[in-house]
């Protein structure tokens, strides 16, 4: 992957259907009082600002390459679920959660975790009524990811929302058929709610500079799916492992971004101060460039065999760190 060129301009075609209203006022840029996202992008036709932008982007030329890799998406979301049974099978909240991660990893999830849902990730008109949010993390080729923003990455991330999708339709099907209500949700589609702030709660990682989330051991090559359920679950903790503080010292992603979008400081978003993307800036370059995934491919904790040494370092800074504090 060569280095990228910060001169890059997007189309007059592409801009010509942008909205006159920001993407960053959407998401809440500067906002130091918190209130639920309002949606975006990857969502219905016709149901936001930006909808001509994404219709645009599917329209653009494919290899048959990504015509196949959104052909196993399709395949995958067409998957029927089993009908739910009419008496729910007798499980303790332990014992169903173990059970609902064995099945979610037996059918492709190379991540899961199990968070309460909370009303601030849903988007502002619209409802989940489910307790539970079972959060599925798949991983990707980075041998693929590695060539982006060339076709072959943006197939892999396709191919990536196939197996979340299949994954959180079987999971979703497994927990029908104990009795419980169980709703699938995939990318790149949104549904309901944001996806990463039930990821990190969850425990699947936090959040990276780029705005993708940093898994200890995926780093940022992975993809998500959700299941809603109301079943008696139980929840799991954060991962907090020193990937915030690492951002704040690596700016690779920063430089390597086209359209320079990554902020390479934290900023206020919707009550709360934490690392952006400026939406104006990226989505032309993701649009022109097959999804783009650049930040991920290059972010040091997506190299394979990187973590684990990245973070036998941040373990070692945190002991030089408590050693100099002053006790008390």
């Amino acid at each position: 992957m060569g280095r990228p060129n910060h001169d890059w301009q997007p189309s007059e075609d592409q801009m010509q259907r942008w909205p006159s209203v920001s993407g960053n006022d959407i998401n809440g840029l500067g906002e130091t009082s918190p209130r639920r996202p309002l949606p975006i992008y990857w969502q219905p036709p016709g149901t936001t600002p930006h909808s001509h932008l994404q219709l645009w982007f599917y329209a653009q030329p494919m290899s048959d390459e990504l015509v196949a890799a959104r052909g196993d998406r399709k395949r995958a979301m067409d998957e029927p679920l089993a009908p739910l049974a009419a008496t729910p099978v007798e499980s303790s909240p332990p014992a169903l959660s173990e059970a609902v991660k064995r099945i979610a990893r037996e059918n492709g999830a190379d991540l899961v975790g199990i968070t309460r849902a909370r009303p601030e990730w849903v988007f502002e008109g619209q409802q989940v009524t489910q307790q539970w949010i079972i959060v599925m993390g798949v991983g990707q080729s980075y041998d693929a990811i590695s060539t982006a923003p060339e076709e072959p990455a943006g197939a892999e991330v396709i191919r990536a929302y196939a197996r979340g999708t299949h994954v959180a339709r079987r999971t979703a099907s497994w927990l029908r058929t104990q009795g419980h209500e169980a709703v699938p949700l995939y990318g790149p589609l949104s549904g309901p709610l944001v996806m990463i702030p039930p990821a990190i709660e969850a425990g699947l990682g936090e959040l990276g500079k780029h705005g993708s989330l940093i898994n200890r051991t995926l780093g940022a090559n992975f993809r998500l799916s959700l299941v809603l359920t109301d079943a008696p679950l139980v929840a799991d903790q954060r991962d907090v492992f020193g990937a915030d503080d690492f951002c704040r010292q690596c700016q690779l992603c920063v430089d390597e971004c086209p359209p320079d979008a990554i902020q390479p400081e934290k900023q206020w978003v919707r009550g709360e101060k934490r690392w952006y993307v400026d939406f104006d800036k990226c989505l032309p370059y993701f649009n022109e460039h097959h999804g783009c995934a650049i930040c991920m491919a290059v972010c040091p904790w997506s190299r394979p065999g990187v973590a684990d040494t990245l973070l036998q370092k941040l373990a070692r800074r945190r002991e030089r760190e408590t050693e100099r504090s002053p006790p008390g």
